[in-house]
C-alpha cells in the first residue's frame, strides 16, 4: 500500500524540466507579458459573458458581485500557492506535478485525472458557447445554421426536433489544436492580439454601460432566500459563487506552461497573480453594470439564453449602441477562441507529464520532430475534447469543469503547507505570505464552494474519480517510472 504513495523528489522534477530524457524536452519561448497574456485569455471569456446572467438570475441578483468577490478571494489564496509552487517547481503539469512531490503518486494521478475535468471539459464548455455566439452573430445578418447541426443529440426545441451534433463547436476544436501543433510560440502570439480585442471590449461596456446603470436594478442587492439553498439570500451568493467560479478558471493554466517560460522564477508569479488581479476587477465591475442596466429577473431560467445576455441588456437598454452589441458578439467570440487555446495547451502538458512519468502511454509525450510540440497528445485530446463539445450540452460539462478546478486548487494549499515543513532550506524565487495562513484560508474557501455545487456534480465527480482509479490501477501502477526505477535499485 506504501508504493501507492510514493513521492518523486524535486531533484527529480527539477531534472525533468532539464531534458534529462531527450525527446521530453520543451522550448523555453513565452515571456511574462506572453505568460500575463495566456491568464487573461484563459480566465476572460465564458464566464463573464454567460455565467454572471445565470447566476444573477437564478442564485444571486445583483449580488452576484459579491458572488465574484468570494470566488475571487479563493482564488487568490490558491493563486498565492500556484505561483510560490509555479517559480519553485518550473516544470509542466501543474498541480499534478506538485501532488507528485508532496502527496505521493495516488493524489497525484487523483489530480493529474481530476484536470482533465478543468481543462478538457472546460475546453468543450466553451467551444459549445463559442458555437451558441456564432449562430446569434450569423443570425443577425440574416443568416444561421439549421439547429440540429449546431446543439447535441440532447438540446431538444420546444416543437420537439432534436440536435444532431455541434459542428461549429467541433470547427473551433480543430482549428485551434492545428495552431497548438504547430507551436506554443505562435500559438501566444494569437492569443495576445485576442486578448488586447477582448480587453477593450470589455471596458468599453463597462465604460458605456455604467451610464445606463438603473439604481432601482440593484435594490434589493440581495433578494430575500425562496426558501430554497442557493436560491438567493446569501445561500444564493455561495452558490452563485461555485457558478461564477468558472469564470476563473484559467490561472492556473499558465502553470502548465512553465517549462516553456524563458524566466520562470519571475514569469509564473507575474502570469498567475497578474492575470488572476486584472480579471477580478474587470468581473467586479462588469457584473455590477450588467445587474444595473438589466433587472437579473430578465436572466432568471434563461436557459441557453444566457449565452446572449449582454447582447440583451444592449440592445434593450442601452438605446444608440446597437453596433456595440455586434461587436461584443464579434469580442466574445475571439475571447471565446483564447479560451480554449489556453485550456487545450494545459490539457496536453498535463498528458504529457503523466506520460513522461509512466502514468499515461508514451504516445502522450512525444514530440513533433520539427515543431517541438506534443502533437499526438494534441490531436488524441481532440478526440476527447470533441466528443464533450459535439455531443453533451455545455451547462453540464461547465459544472462539471468548475467542481474538478476547486478540487485541485485545494490541493496545491496542501502542497504549500507540506513542502514548506519538509523542503525548508529550498530556494523559493516566489513566497506566499502568511504560511500556513493563506493555503488553510484557500482550503477553506473553495471547500466552501464545492459544498455549493449541489450533490449532482458531487456524484459525477465520484463517477469521474472511480474511472481514473480504474486506468491507474490497471495501467499506471504497473508502468510507473518511479516504480520502476525503485525496483531496479
Amino acid at each position: 500500500m506504501s508504493n501507492l504513495f510514493r513521492k518523486k523528489s524535486l531533484a527529480a522534477v527539477m531534472a525533468d524540466s532539464g531534458g534529462e530524457h531527450g525527446s521530453h524536452t520543451l522550448k523555453r519561448t513565452l515571456s511574462s507579458l506572453s505568460l500575463v497574456a495566456l491568464g487573461i485569455g484563459a480566465i476572460i471569456g465564458a464566464g463573464i459573458f454567460v455565467r454572471t446572467a445565470a447566476a444573477a438570475g437564478n442564485n444571486a441578483g445583483p449580488a452576484v458581485v459579491y458572488s465574484f468577490i468570494l470566488a475571487g478571494i479563493g482564488c487568490g489564496f490558491a493563486g498565492l500557492c500556484y505561483a510560490e509552487l509555479a517559480a519553485m517547481i518550473p516544470v509542466s503539469g501543474s498541480a499534478y506535478t506538485y501532488t507528485y512531490a508532496t502527496l505521493g503518486e495516488l493524489i497525484a494521478w487523483i489530480i493529474g485525472w481530476d484536470l482533465v475535468l478543468e481543462y478538457a471539459l472546460g475546453a468543450a464548455t466553451v467551444s459549445v458557447a463559442w458555437s451558441e455566439y456564432l449562430n446569434n452573430l450569423l443570425h443577425h445578418f440574416g443568416w444561421g445554421m439549421p439547429f440540429q447541426w449546431c446543439h447535441s443529440p440532447f438540446d431538444v426545441t420546444a416543437a420537439g426536433l432534436h440536435g444532431i451534433v455541434n459542428l461549429p463547436a467541433l470547427f473551433i476544436l480543430v482549428a485551434l489544436t492545428c495552431l497548438l501543433i504547430k507551436g506554443t510560440q505562435e500559438s501566444a502570439i494569437v492569443n495576445t492580439v485576442i486578448v488586447c480585442i477582448k480587453l477593450a471590449i470589455v471596458l468599453t461596456f463597462i465604460a458605456v454601460g455604467w451610464h445606463f446603470v438603473t439604481p432601482a436594478n440593484h435594490v434589493p442587492f440581495v433578494p430575500e432566500n425562496t426558501g430554497a439553498f442557493g436560491s438567493f439570500g446569501w445561500s444564493g451568493v455561495l452558490r452563485g459563487a461555485g457558478v461564477v467560479f468558472f469564470a476563473y478558471i484559467g490561472f492556473d493554466a499558465v502553470s502548465t506552461a512553465a517549462q516553456e517560460a524563458k524566466n520562470p522564477q519571475k514569469g509564473m508569479p507575474w502570469g498567475i497573480l497578474g492575470s488572476l488581479v486584472i480579471c477580478t476587477v474587470l468581473y467586479i465591475l462588469f457584473s455590477w453594470v450588467l445587474t444595473g442596466v438589466t433587472s437579473y429577473k430578465d436572466f432568471a431560467n434563461a436557459g441557453a439564453g444566457h449565452e446572449a445576455s449582454v447582447a440583451f441588456a444592449i440592445e434593450h437598454h442601452m438605446p444608440g449602441y446597437g453596433w456595440l452589441a455586434t461587436l461584443v458578439t464579434v469580442a466574445v467570440l475571439a475571447g471565446f477562441s483564447s479560451v480554449i487555446l489556453v485550456l487545450l495547451l494545459g490539457q496536453s502538458r498535463v498528458f504529457f507529464s503523466l506520460s513522461r512519468d509512466g502514468l499515461m502511454p508514451k504516445i502522450f509525450s512525444e514530440l513533433h520532430p520539427r515543431w517541438n510540440t506534443p502533437w499526438k497528445s494534441n490531436l488524441i485530446l481532440l478526440g476527447l475534447v470533441g466528443v464533450f463539445g459535439g455531443f453533451v450540452p455545455g451547462h453540464i460539462a461547465g459544472d462539471m469543469t468548475s467542481i474538478g478546478t476547486l478540487f485541485a486548487f485545494v490541493l496545491v494549499c496542501v502542497a504549500v503547507i507540506i513542502l514548506r515543513k519538509k523542503n525548508r532550506d529550498t530556494h523559493r524565487p516566489f513566497r506566499a505570505p502568511f504560511v500556513p495562513i493563506v493555503p488553510i484560508m484557500g482550503v477553506l474557501v473553495c471547500s466552501a464552494m464545492i459544498l455549493g455545487e449541489g450533490w449532482e456534480n458531487w456524484t459525477r465527480l465520484l463517477a469521474w474519480l472511480a474511472i481514473g482509479f480504474v486506468i491507474y490501477f490497471s495501467y499506471g501502477r504497473k508502468h510507473s517510472r518511479l516504480a520502476n526505477t525503485a525496483a531496479d535499485v
